[in-house]
């Protein structure tokens, strides 16, 4: 039987504990479902449980090294509990949760909270960690916005940060009690899906590549030009290799080739490692390659080019 979870993150402060409280006061979220609450750090503000409106809640404070399968499945069943509340904290990363969760907790909803007067200078200082709460994030809500700071420019500088992490994520800027209003910003993509070939700029490569993948219906038949890396080898199939570039998404730490499988008829003289040029049209197949459906990109010319400039792609 799958045990929902409900993963609440952000760093110190951001505001978890009291949308937390709030959340299991009102028969909506709490109507008496044997709930078990994880602390996973101890702020200024303290959990009211003679205020919850289900009084099922098992309140229970944890360590970074507590959190493990063996442990997490102890106090699921010491509670017999129904689902999981956990208030993670924001020095930790999330894939230490994830790795230990017990199988059968499956995570229904994740919210993370800023401080949006901390906000920049926490990316700025942990990158890193900021990154990690957001991009798996379904609600990012940037709470405790001035309206007299908060302007555009400086909503449009947030809503960036956050659609790095995940295009998918809804965003939320609070200004107090009951002023809140939804991101509306539009991402448009740096190139032309209309045209008859679709030019990817060097500078829009990381963008096209998640996009590509998160979206592939939009892209199957369409022909496009591009730059990147070639790689060949490793088990691939006849007249097959792999096209693409290094791609950075939070930090150097994480820098990694980010490929999709080409055809070729020639690719047996393509030079592994070599930056090439090539127009393919897209198609969505199942391969064994990706284990699943995915792009493929069918080469109809393939040029070699100069490196782009820089040759880690970024977002």
């Amino acid at each position: 039987m799958e045990i929902p979870v409900y993963l609440f993150t952000g760093f110190l402060e951001s505001g978890k504990t009291t949308f937390i409280q709030d959340a299991l006061e009102g028969p909506d979220f709490n109507a008496g479902e044997r709930t078990l609450l994880l602390v996973c750090e101890e702020g200024e503000v303290e959990y009211d449980p003679d205020r919850f409106f289900g009084r099922n809640v098992f309140i229970e404070s944890i360590t970074e090294d507590e959190l493990n399968q063996s442990n997490l499945w102890r106090l699921q069943m010491m509670h017999k509990v129904e689902r999981v509340v956990v208030e993670m904290n924001g020095m930790w990363l999330l894939e230490t949760l994830f790795r230990n969760m017990p199988e059968e907790w499956v995570v229904y909803q994740e919210v993370t909270f800023a401080d949006a007067g901390v906000f920049l200078t926490y990316n700025q200082n942990m990158r890193q960690l900021v990154f990690d709460k957001l991009k798996t994030a379904d609600l990012v809500i940037f709470n405790r916005c001035g309206r007299d700071w908060f302007d555009d420019e400086k909503k449009l500088e947030f809503h960036k940060i956050a659609r790095v992490a995940n295009r998918k994520n809804q965003i939320i800027y609070e200004f107090g009690p009951d002023d809140a209003v939804p991101d509306d910003i539009v991402d448009p993509l740096p190139f032309d899906l209309d045209a008859d070939v679709i030019e990817i700029p060097d500078d829009a490569f990381a963008e096209w590549y998640r996009d590509v993948n998160e979206e592939s219906a939009k892209y199957d038949g369409k022909t496009i030009k591009v730059k990147g890396r070639i790689a060949t080898g490793g088990g691939l199939p006849k007249n097959g290799f792999v096209f693409g570039r290094h791609v950075m998404t939070c930090c150097v730490e994480d820098i990694q080739f980010a490929g999709l499988l080409g055809i070729w008829p020639k690719a047996s003289r393509l030079k592994h490692g070599g930056w090439a040029e090539i127009t393919a049209e897209i198609k969505i197949e199942d391969t064994p390659v990706y284990g699943e459906e995915g792009p493929v990109l069918y080469c109809k010319d393939i040029k070699a080019s100069l490196p782009c400039d820089p040759e880690v792609a970024t977002f």
